[in-house]
C-alpha cells in the first residue's frame, strides 16, 4: 500500500519566559503533520497490517523534518497523534502510529526507548487535538509531562488521516514536582539498551 504525503506542516513553538523567569535554555517544540489518504474510508476492514506497514515511510519523512525544525536542541521529548476524517474509523490513525511508524523517530533523535503517548480521534476539518508528550528516555519523568494544543486548517477532509508527531527539547519552564529527573533517566535508559 503507497500512502502519498498529501499534506505536510510543520510547527515550531519557542517559549522564552514562563511566570517572569526567563528560560535557559528556550523551550522548543516541534509538531510534523502529514495528510495521507484513508483507504477504508465507509467500509469495515478486518486486516489492517497493509495500512501499518505504509506508515513506515510516512515515519521517515517526518522525522527528517522535524529534526531539521529542531535546529541545535537536542531531542528530550515526543508524542504521537491523529485526527480520523469523518469518513473513517479512530482505528485507522492507530494503526498509522504503531512502533512502526515511530522506530524512524528513534532511529533518528537516539536514545529514545521509552513508550511514546499518544491521542486519537475522528472529527471534522479543524478540530482541536491535545497531544500528550513524556520522555524518550522513561515515561516517568515528571518534568517532561507536557503536550500541544494543535488544530489543522481544512483538514482533515472526511477520506483523509492527519498523522502528528511532536518534539521538545526540555521539560516544562520551572518544572519543580520532584521525581525521577531527566539526567538520572538517560542513565538508567543507557544502561538497559546495554
Amino acid at each position: 500500500m503507497d500512502l502519498s504525503i498529501r499534506r505536510l506542516l510543520t510547527v515550531v513553538d519557542d517559549k522564552f519566559q514562563e511566570a517572569g523567569r526567563l528560560a535557559d535554555p528556550l523551550q522548543r517544540k516541534v509538531a510534523v503533520i502529514a495528510v495521507v489518504p484513508n483507504p477504508h474510508v465507509g467500509r469495515y476492514v478486518e486486516d489492517l497490517t497493509p495500512l501499518i506497514e505504509a506508515s513506515r515511510g510516512i515515519g521517515a519523512q517526518m522525522a527528517k523534518v522535524a529534526l531539521a525544525a529542531m535546529g541545535p536542541h537536542e531531542i528530550q521529548s515526543y508524542g504521537k497523534g491523529g485526527i480520523v476524517g469523518l469518513a473513517g474509523e479512530q482505528e485507522h490513525a492507530n494503526a498509522l502510529l504503531t512502533t512502526t511508524f515511530a522506530e524512524p523517530f528513534r532511529d533518528a533523535m537516539g536514545g529514545a526507548s521509552a513508550w511514546i503517548s499518544s491521542m486519537t480521534k475522528v472529527a471534522a476539518p479543524g478540530a482541536l487535538i491535545d497531544v500528550p508528550m513524556n520522555a524518550k528516555t522513561d515515561v516517568y519523568v515528571r518534568s517532561h509531562y507536557d503536550g500541544m494544543s494543535l488544530m489543522l486548517p481544512g483538514g482533515p477532509l472526511p477520506e483523509e488521516i492527519a498523522l502528528i508527531f511532536c518534539v521538545a527539547n526540555r521539560g516544562r519552564l520551572n518544572a519543580r514536582v520532584g521525581g525521577l529527573g531527566y539526567t538520572e533517566s538517560v542513565k538508567a535508559s543507557a544502561v538497559r539498551q546495554g
